[in-house]
């Protein structure tokens, strides 16, 4: 097995280059037959046209844990000019960094970018939130722009090694999540690196190294500073990644939940393990992780409604309602306006909120219902009865008075009063006016 390095990466004496760690073939359980067999051409023709080519990032990764990749990226020293030469299937896109997609049957589309520079460490002044760079680079500066060092493998098909330029193996190995470089001024300059370390920790059951750790709680208030798109792309991947109790625990420890969901803030103890509200949103959590592993992901709303769930309860007053059917129409509304202040940083779709609200406002008229024999004819006449029935159950699971079983969504439609109509006149007349006008003439004009 490779040696324990406890700085890895080391500069070349001539060139100042930094010397990766070689792990061969024997060492490592990374495995072409484990590898999607269009990366595998991808990576063989680049190699035969003469240019490096290495697989990279999270399918490295994966590999190593012995998971199967979602997606195979390749990074090569190519241009994207004699990518689109070599490989006539293929397209550019991006405009700040180009990247260039390669076509597939079947749909299937393997990225492929060139090394990329992390030009953040070259510039001077004050830390600031960077945009994107747009430089090309060599295999180390690749290596060392992203964002974990478990991310920062490389595995090349000319011997089949692994390429370890930031220490990246002995952490998968040890289960730690670290931060490229100083946390400090990397988490600073992009601060959805923050999500990206506790998502990884959350997944893979990894620990957060002490410096990183203390960097993110130290910083989490600076998530905000972040383009609302990408946040809540971040996050909706943390809720559907079948590890969002642990994700949430980690959230809630740094200061990174009362960052995406601030009206939680006020309602939480400083003394998050005593806290019976921490309680109630991590068995919630551990719902949507179940259903998760079944391969029942929910959509964006459900996963939204158990997340506000009991902020709606803390705050809103549901469940303490004696008679809830009279007062959901209300009790929606009222859900509606304040949903629309609380999530507007995360720039949710009208329509998902009004689900939510939905979900909400009727969930004390189903748990009232609940367990007393059968449903009411007037609510099971509701075009919302089964999604608020299984809504319900949710709920109930959470809170251990309902066992498991597999759940089957379909979108809230919210009942509205029928509009009224103005009367039709009878018949079809012309579109120009009666012959009674004392006018005369068509449009009322005179003859």
């Amino acid at each position: 097995m490779a040696e324990k390095v406890e700085k890895p990466v080391t500069k070349n004496q001539t060139n100042g280059v930094p010397e990766p760690l070689i792990i061969p073939r024997s060492e490592h359980p990374v495995s072409r037959r484990d590898i999607d067999l269009e990366a595998l051409k991808v990576l063989y023709r680049l190699r035969d046209a003469g240019h490096v080519a290495y697989l990279v990032g999270g399918g490295v990764r994966d590999l190593f844990l012995g998971k199967t990749p979602k997606d195979f990226d390749i990074s090569t020293d190519a241009r994207p000019g004699e990518l689109r030469k070599i490989f006539k299937n293929s397209r550019i896109i991006g405009k700040r960094f180009r990247l260039v997609q390669v076509y597939y049957r079947g749909g299937k589309i393997i990225e492929v970018s060139t090394f990329r520079q992390p030009s953040e460490f070259d510039l001077e002044g004050e830390d600031e939130v960077l945009a994107a760079d747009n430089t090309f680079g060599t295999p180390a500066d690749d290596a060392f722009r992203r964002d974990l060092t478990i991310n920062a493998l490389f595995y090349e098909v000319e011997h089949f090694s692994v390429i370890d330029y930031t220490g990246g193996v002995q952490d998968l190995r040890d289960g730690i999540i670290r931060i490229i470089g100083d946390p400090e001024r990397r988490i600073i300059r992009d601060p959805v690196r923050m999500m990206r370390a506790v998502r990884h920790a959350a997944r893979g059951n990894f620990t957060i190294e002490p410096i990183t750790w203390a960097a993110i709680c130290r910083h989490a208030d600076k998530l905000a500073l972040c383009p609302t798109s990408r946040i809540r792309d971040e996050l909706f991947r943390d809720l559907q990644g079948g590890a969002s109790r642990e994700w949430a625990r980690l959230c809630l420890e740094s200061g990174l939940f009362q960052v995406l969901f601030p009206f939680y803030a006020p309602l939480l103890a400083h003394d998050k393990e005593a806290d019976p509200m921490v309680s109630r949103l991590l068995a919630l959590f551990g719902v949507i992780d179940r259903l998760r592993g079944e391969g029942q992901p929910l959509p964006e709303h459900i996963l939204l409604a158990l997340v506000c769930l009991p902020w709606a309860q803390e705050e809103m007053g549901l469940l303490a309602t004696v008679d809830p059917g009279r007062q959901s129409h209300q009790r929606t509304q009222e859900l509606l306006a304040a949903l629309a202040i609380h999530l507007e940083h995360l720039n949710i779709k009208r329509a998902v909120k009004e689900q939510m609200a939905g979900l909400l406002a009727t969930l004390p008229v189903f748990y009232h219902h609940a367990g007393g024999g059968d449903w009411p004819a007037w609510l099971a006449r509701k075009s919302y009865f089964q999604t608020g029935i299984m809504f319900c159950r949710l709920y109930q699971e959470a809170l251990g008075e309902a066992k498991p079983e597999p759940l089957t969504f379909e979108p809230l439609r919210l009942e509205r009063s029928p509009r009224k109509r103005a009367p039709r006149r009878r018949g079809r007349g012309p579109a120009f006016a009666a012959q009674s006008n004392k006018g005369g003439g068509i449009f009322g004009l005179k003859k």
